[in-house]
């Protein structure tokens, strides 16, 4: 079926001079633009995009002060948008994402079935045993929280940099909100959840040969857990209470508030009987448990509703 949707790649690039011509060259001929975003990188990756690539796709876009991987992005994403692209798909410039892989990312956008695909490093599991142990693990405690804060809950591998997404999408997205540090790929997710958006994974290989992450774990543990929690609240209230009120927000205004108490209540006797030695009665152990017990249940409820309400129908229409 002949492509007509025109596809623009970003490249943000802090610190990736030795690879970034590598990463382009293997993008595929169905790509007619290709940003490259030098976000006040030290090693002048612009100017050197500039002096030795050749390829007539490459625009270089440069950021006079360093705003991160998601600044530099939205600079892209904005640039993009500003020349009418259909797609735009976000690539490393440190050579881990194979650029062949471009159609594949694409092919749900261009049908209809997904405004947005990310890539997914999990599916296939051979090729976990080329994963650091420590991104393995650290990956899959992130991917639970983000299904939480993100409301995508058949979503893997978050943090994921190897993304397409639709030109109707993007323009609905607040781009001026969205994380513009580590944090981006999960605060887009966020983003995408509160116009309902689709999201598709795309299975992929990374490759890792030692290259330099910048991120320091220890320096962003902190607003990784803040930002997550505070995406998690106000989706929430968007979706249950200010958009749609139904069952599930009963279920979760109820529950909560039981289960908090019953685990309060109880707790609070258990230290009373273990500083008197006194046992406790058979009615303060109900009056404890049974409130546990029902909130939970609620919750599990809110929680089953919440994991059938991913959604399911894409913005944008087929763009073939």
């Amino acid at each position: 079926m002949q492509q007509t949707a025109r596809i623009s790649v970003v490249i943000p690039c802090y610190r990736v001079r030795s690879s970034v011509l590598g990463v382009i060259a293997s993008i595929p001929a169905i790509v007619e633009k290709i940003y490259v975003v030098d976000d006040a990188c030290p090693e002048h990756t612009g100017d050197y995009v500039r002096s030795q690539c050749a390829d007539p796709r490459v625009t270089v876009l440069v950021n006079p002060d360093n705003l991160g991987v998601g600044g530099a992005v939205m600079r892209g994403y904005w640039q993009a948008l500003q020349d009418k692209y259909d797609i735009v798909i976000k690539i490393d410039g440190d050579g881990q994402m194979d650029g062949s892989l471009v159609p594949v990312f694409v092919e749900p956008i261009l049908s209809g079935e997904a405004d947005y695909t990310k890539g997914n490093r999990f599916y296939h599991p051979d090729s976990l045993n080329h994963m650091p142990t420590i991104r393995l693990l650290a990956n899959a405690l992130l991917s639970f929280i983000t299904k939480l804060s993100s409301g995508y809950w058949h979503i893997f591998d978050p943090t994921n940099g190897y993304t397409a997404i639709s030109a109707n999408a993007l323009k609905r997205l607040p781009l001026d909100k969205i994380s513009q540090r580590y944090f981006f790929e999960s605060d887009m997710m966020f983003r995408l959840n509160t116009i309902r958006a689709v999201i598709f994974d795309v299975p992929m290989d990374a490759v890792y040969a030692g290259e330099r992450s910048n991120l320091k774990l220890s320096a962003n543990i902190l607003p990784f857990i803040k930002g997550h929690c505070c995406n998690m609240f106000k989706r929430i209230i968007y979706n249950y209470y200010l958009r749609n009120f139904s069952l599930a927000s009963l279920q979760l205004l109820i529950g909560l508030p039981l289960m908090l108490f019953g685990i309060i209540y109880g707790t609070h006797h258990w230290i009373l009987s273990a500083e008197t030695r006194v046992p406790a009665t058979a009615g303060t152990v109900m009056v404890a448990s049974l409130p546990i017990i029902v909130g939970l249940q609620l919750l599990l409820s809110f929680l089953n509703y919440d994991i059938n309400s991913v959604p399911r129908h894409p913005i944008s229409r087929s763009l073939r």
